[in-house]
């Protein structure tokens, strides 16, 4: 099992049993269920940019920490706009863009060694990247889109972890999260082309597939893979989801799906402070 899907009575989110494992995070994968947000956003929206109301997102946030027993004072949320930037953040940087105003703009990975910061990145058919460093006690948490991913944003990951902690490739345990699978992403000739400026030949012919219409369809999530892989990651440390955000359609949000009528789902991870237990929720 990859990935699995948790319900409580208030909430429905997908967890990684191998971050789990590690005994030195609390991590999870929102879903649409479980908020208080009405209309398009209907129930649980985890974006302040997309017209809700601020006081249904600052709940669903709250709820959804509760359920993952993260405090939600500690969140730390940036603006990502397809980069491969990646910074580190520390206890300084609790509330940023929550409980006050955003500091960060173009960046699209965060990466800490303190417990209790909780980094959180927001999705809607876009790759979350996970990264749990159990020896050296070191989180990192990625957007990657099919820009990020041509510009390899799961190794500029991988990097900043080892240039800021030591971090060992190899030591790594990583998961793709929910995102847009192969059959639903039909991209065009411009993708293409990105991906064969940075990609070895044999791997783009592994996450690409002609269509008959001169467009293609790409498989984000084999395409990750093979760049943790070639970062060093080892592959049996890797966790791939199973689903898809576009086959979900009431489960989860999907901009190819719904457009800009939508909420956001969101991707948490947060190192344990000493002496906690790692709780899991119910099928």
């Amino acid at each position: 099992m990859k990935d699995r899907l948790n319900r409580n009575e208030k909430m429905t989110w997908i967890s990684f049993p191998a971050l789990e494992a590690t005994g030195c995070v609390y991590h999870g994968f929102s879903t649409r269920e479980g908020g208080v947000s009405r209309g398009i956003y209907n129930t649980m929206n985890l974006s302040y940019t997309r017209g809700d109301k601020k006081a249904d997102v600052d709940e669903n946030f709250r709820r959804f920490c509760e359920a993952i027993h993260i405090d939600p004072a500690s969140l730390v949320l940036t603006q990502q706009t397809h980069t491969t930037h990646v910074i580190r953040v520390t206890e300084k940087d609790k509330g940023n863009g929550i409980t006050r105003p955003q500091q960060y703009h173009d960046v699209d990975g965060l990466v800490t060694d303190v417990p209790g910061v909780a980094l959180i990145t927001h999705h809607a058919d876009c790759v979350p990247l996970f990264f749990v460093d159990p020896v050296h006690k070191a989180i990192g948490l990625s957007h990657s889109g099919w820009r990020g991913t041509a510009g390899k944003m799961g190794a500029v990951t991988v990097e900043k972890m080892r240039k800021e902690f030591g971090s060992r490739p190899e030591e790594l345990v990583a998961a793709i999260g929910p995102s847009i699978c192969r059959k639903c992403y039909e991209v065009s000739e411009d993708v293409y082309r990105a991906f064969s400026e940075s990609f070895l030949p044999e791997d783009v012919s592994a996450v690409f597939d002609r269509k008959g219409n001169g467009k293609y369809q790409l498989d984000l999530w084999e395409a990750n893979r093979r760049i943790l892989i070639r970062a060093g990651v080892r592959e049996e440390n890797i966790s791939v989801t199973g689903y898809c955000t576009h086959c979900h359609p009431d489960l989860l949000w999907s901009h190819r799906t719904l457009g800009k009528d939508r909420g956001s789902l969101a991707a948490f991870l947060c190192l344990k402070e000493e002496g906690l237990g790692q709780e899991t929720g119910g099928q």
